[in-house]
């Protein structure tokens, strides 16, 4: 982690910036709820209101009394890592930071005064007595991941794919090194013997189906909006994905983007633009979280993945975990794995923590297309995500129906296919009147209790007035730095704005 990144990032699910001046039961609860939940990095001597560089070197005593916090203010203590990371501090003096590492913890964690805190986004939230009991049980399934799997020996692991990984993440010894030094994945027990971990072998198994034979995942496509059986079975593709999770998440993801229908139409600003039927991060999202969060202690069934003309199911071995439910599961987050979600976050299958729900409802909403809906049936969270119904654009006279107009470079039938030459929009009879656009937005976002700032204001106005202004056109114009518009973006992303077609030729399409 460097300077740059410490005073730029968002506290978030696995970061957070204390001043050196915290007091140690203030610091105990973030160690807390970060080993309670999916470990992180605590930054202190930076102030966490300014983000401007205090330091620790000036502060010895203290120093020595907040490292001393996961031993005498945390219960069990949480066995953490820390070093000193070199900086300029605010009044130009060479200094240091202190960067606290809390590993995701297998046990559950309170301060001196019993209390367990879960992280929970940028925040550390206080869990009830039954939320309490609930993570202990569901550290106690969460440990799985770390036990020794009977008869693996390292011949069973790919040195190639752990020296992969190794390079990606810049991690300099030897694969096997790497092996015994992180995350337990290769140890030594009582006899001498060396043992390899069910993550090790799911992540970095030669044939990982050796040792979990319905370790896959499956895709199954129907005909029509129902799974029948029998003689009236309407079955129409069966494919199984086998492999490390990373071949699976890659194959799967890939297999059906293949299968996902696109339609296109002609947009209002004169450019064609293509929709799906699901949307491309909620595929990927939902693709990872069923093979990072399945429990691997059921071996009796795979995943499985089935599509039906009106929507994707997603059935994963195991129920929601930790205090995740489906009324929170926008903002709560917790890895039954937590070994595997790190492996593919460095990969970039998992963007940051506790954020990709948020961002497959926020996609579908902002295709006016139900959330996905979570059930458990028995031992097995099915997650129904419901096909996007596109309406009709209409574009002055011309009026392209999206769920027959299909891009496909194999079309079935000419009715298919939109002809760009016959379609055509004449730009100078379109006026956008901006300020009734940003009175509705604002209007959207006081319903919503939202929070629509100044700066963000500025932001959809200049889209409306030209969707083809770049984010460093509107840097300049407002004032703000880059990251700044790019973090404003975000915050609209999916509720105010969409982005429409590549970042090069795309443009802003406000939604409203």
């Amino acid at each position: 982690m460097t300077i740059q990144e410490i005073t730029t990032r968002k506290e978030d699910q696995t970061f957070d910036c204390k001043s050196i001046q915290i007091d140690p039961k203030a610091l105990a609860i973030t160690i807390v709820a970060f080993a309670n939940a999916d470990g992180g990095t605590i930054a202190i001597g930076v102030s966490d209101k300014t983000r401007k560089i205090e330091g620790v070197v000036q502060h010895t005593e203290k120093l020595n009394e907040l490292l001393r916090v996961p031993l005498d203010f945390c219960n069990p203590s949480v066995p953490i890592t820390s070093d000193l990371l070199p900086c300029t501090d605010k009044n130009g003096n060479d200094n240091h930071i202190l960067l606290m590492h809390i590993p995701a913890s297998s046990e559950l964690h309170a301060n001196q005064a019993d209390e367990a805190y879960m992280r929970v986004g940028d925040k550390s939230r206080k869990l009830s007595f039954e939320e309490r009991i609930q993570l202990m049980y569901d550290k106690g399934e969460r440990y799985y991941e770390d036990t020794a799997v009977y008869g693996a020996t390292v011949d069973d692991i790919d040195m190639v794919a752990v020296e992969r990984y190794t390079e990606l993440i810049g991690y300099t010894k030897s694969a096997k090194q790497y092996l015994q030094e992180n995350n337990g994945f290769l140890t030594t027990n009582a006899k001498g013997e060396e043992q390899v971990s069910v993550a090790c072998i799911l992540l970095f198994g030669k044939y990982p189906q050796k040792f979990f034979p319905r370790g896959r995942t499956r895709f199954i496509r129907y005909k029509g909006t129902e799974e029948r059986v029998g003689a009236e079975m309407n079955v129409i593709k069966d494919v199984t994905f086998e492999g490390t999770i990373l071949d699976q998440v890659k194959a799967t993801i890939a297999y059906l983007e293949t299968q996902v229908e696109e339609h296109t139409f002609l947009g209002q600003h004169g450019q064609f633009v293509t929709n799906r039927d699901y949307p491309k991060f909620v595929i990927q999202e939902m693709v990872v979280n069923a093979c990072c969060h399945r429990a691997y202690n059921i071996k009796g069934t795979e995943i499985q993945i089935k599509m039906l003309d009106d929507r994707l199911v997603f059935e994963s071995p195991g129920r929601l975990p930790g205090t995740v439910k489906p009324t929170n599961i926008r903002h709560t987050h917790f890895s039954r794995n937590p070994k595997i979600a790190q492996f593919l976050k460095a990969y970039d299958f998992v963007k940051e923590f506790g954020e990709g729900v948020d961002r497959v409802c926020r996609e579908l909403e902002a295709n006016r297309s139900p959330i996905p809906t979570y059930h458990l049936d028995d031992f097995i969270l099915k997650i129904t995500v419901p096909k996007v119904i596109h309406r009709s654009i209409t574009n002055g006279n011309a009026t392209v129906n999206t769920k027959n107009a299909t891009v496909n470079a194999t079309t079935n039938s000419p009715k298919d296919t939109v002809n760009a030459q016959n379609a055509t929009v004449n730009a100078e009879n379109a006026t956008v009147n901006s300020n009734d656009t940003i009175d509705r937005l604002i209007a959207k976002a006081a319903k919503q209790k939202d929070k629509l700032t100044a700066n963000r204001i500025s932001i959809l106005r200049l889209m409306v007035e030209n969707p083809y202004i770049t984010k460093e056109e509107m840097a300049s114009i407002i004032g703000l730095s880059g990251s700044t518009i790019m973090r404003n973006i975000e915050f609209m992303r999916g509720k105010y704005l969409r982005r429409v077609g590549s970042d090069k030729s795309g443009f802003w399409e406000i939604i409203e």
